[in-house]
């Protein structure tokens, strides 16, 4: 499925003032998908915006399946990968500035009028430091939030029945490698895998990519729905 675009686009940044605005008082667009992930080394053979890619992908494909109720905001094309900064090429936002983004990036969904704010995550550097203050997040907030890694919504015994190196989700490896050549192969450079230690993706293949993914959105849309439906609430954490 591909976004139709026009005052029909899943995509907040796509929609004019007057076409969100009417959407919103029409009862539409009720749940926000915020994507973040980064642009960081994937070894020798993955494109470096693989992580952003393939996680803007999966929130726009679980809109696309729920729409008109679902809109993406995404807010940046970088994440915490300062233990990638090796590499040239890699970007990275420090902990504090990053989370100030998102932190902004809910405030702004939250007074556009959304009733869920579902923070998407694509990149494991990011983990961690959202997780260590997310409970300010809920807190402050009044919506219905999350965090959620999009490979939180695969059964790991499923991927791992797809994948023959059994590695889940990994860094680069067979998983990412597998989801790059169903989605977008031209980020693939199978060649290179022969310059660098980790042989682990050569194994993938497209067809475990597809595979997986159609499971992810599967399993993804039934959970973004359910939130929509007020069937999974937030728990938000005690005063002290």
């Amino acid at each position: 499925m591909q976004d139709v675009g026009g005052s029909k686009s899943v995509w907040v940044g796509k929609l004019t003032r007057r076409e969100f605005r009417e959407r919103r008082l029409q009862g539409e667009l009720s749940v926000c998908l915020i994507p973040v992930a980064a642009t960081e080394q994937h070894l020798e053979h993955l494109a470096m915006e693989h992580d952003y890619r393939s996680c803007l992908y999966v929130a726009e494909q679980i809109a696309l399946r729920l729409t008109p109720h679902v809109a993406v905001a995404p807010l940046m094309h970088v994440g915490i990968s300062e233990h990638h900064m090796k590499h040239p090429g890699t970007l990275t936002a420090s902990p504090g500035s990053w989370i100030g983004v998102v932190w902004d990036g809910v405030r702004s969904a939250v007074e556009a009028g959304f009733d869920h704010v579902i923070v998407l995550n694509g990149h494991g550097g990011n983990i961690s430091p959202l997780e260590g203050v997310w409970s300010q997040f809920l807190q402050r907030y009044e919506a219905n939030l999350f965090f959620k890694s999009y490979w939180e919504f695969v059964d790991p015994d499923f991927a791992n029945a797809c994948l023959k190196t059994g590695r889940f989700p990994g860094h680069a490896q067979e998983f990412e490698t597998a989801i790059a050549m169903a989605i977008f192969p031209e980020n693939v450079r199978m060649e290179a895998i022969s310059d660098q230690l980790d042989q682990e993706p050569r194994v993938a293949t497209a067809e475990a990519g597809q595979k997986i993914l159609d499971h992810l959105l599967e399993k993804g849309g039934q959970f973004v729905d359910s939130v929509r439906r007020n069937e999974i609430k937030a728990e938000i954490p005690p005063f002290h």
